[in-house]
């Protein structure tokens, strides 16, 4: 079993424990009105200052990689990315796999003004209304792990409720099934989740494909140097998502404007 295939099978098992009921579009919107207007996540991206938006990652550990920023305090790294210039900030909420918490992006919440993407394995409708219980005003999908009416069910019910959804793809195949949806956000992962394996040319290959009017393309992994930014800008990505290269900086801040050549 591969580490992707282990960590839905284990998902499920989470999800197994909530309320049976579904939640129904009516319900979503009901838990926003409660939790308060949502921050527009694709708003933010398409209005970022430089041409580059930064969507900035708060994770402490990875199946790749291990344990990647011990010293790992969610609130004050939000707060750090705030400051330095970050358009959004992502919030790893697996618990098991990622030592994410959901309780992480409640704080966080609470502590910044930027929009918030819940990123977690997101196969059933409940993750989306803990998704909004919690704070995020953005979900993640993974075309990986769904297939192509699922995927499209979860992402119109997320949309209608008045989330943004970011659409994660690595391959050909997928990007068409999230084409034939009519994404508009759509995250090309660089990183092979199979393999791990990391190519800065996925991004590129699949960008070609894309119709970046219609389309805003985040380039996903991978992401270290600001030579690595230029190449994925080239290709006509408009925002870059960036966790590990971030949580391993000694000073956050630098790394950022080294990233986006404010350095």
């Amino acid at each position: 079993m591969s580490i992707l295939a282990e960590i839905v099978a284990h998902k499920r098992t989470e999800i197994s424990r909530l309320p049976e009921t579904q939640p129904s579009l009516d319900k979503l919107r009901a838990a926003i009105a409660i939790g308060g207007p949502r921050r527009d996540f694709l708003k933010a991206l398409r209005e970022a200052h430089g041409g580059m938006a930064l969507i900035a990652e708060v994770k402490k550990a990875s199946p790749s990689a291990g344990i990647i920023r011990p010293d790992f305090d969610p609130v004050q790294i939000a707060l750090q990315y705030e400051a330095a210039g970050a358009t959004c900030l992502s919030v790893l909420t697996d618990e098991k796999y990622f030592q994410g918490s959901l309780d992480y992006l409640k704080r966080i919440r609470a502590a910044v003004r930027l929009p918030l993407l819940r990123k977690d394995f997101i196969i059933d409708e409940r993750q989306i209304l803990e998704a909004i219980e919690w704070g995020a005003d953005a979900i993640l999908l993974i075309a990986a792990i769904l297939d192509g009416d699922r995927l499209n069910s979860l992402h119109d019910l997320a949309t209608s409720a008045g989330l943004t959804v970011l659409v994660e793809v690595h391959n050909e195949q997928e990007l068409d099934v999230v084409l034939k949806i009519g994404a508009k956000l759509v995250g090309v992962n660089n990183r092979d989740l199979a393999t791990f394996k990391v190519d800065l040319a996925v991004c590129e290959r699949l960008a070609a494909r894309m119709d970046l009017s219609q389309q805003m393309l985040v380039a996903e992994s991978g992401i270290h140097h600001r030579r690595d930014v230029e190449r994925l800008s080239a290709c006509g990505a408009k925002a870059i998502l960036v966790g590990e290269s971030l949580m391993r900086a000694p000073e956050i801040d630098a790394k950022i404007f080294s990233l986006l050549g404010r350095a």
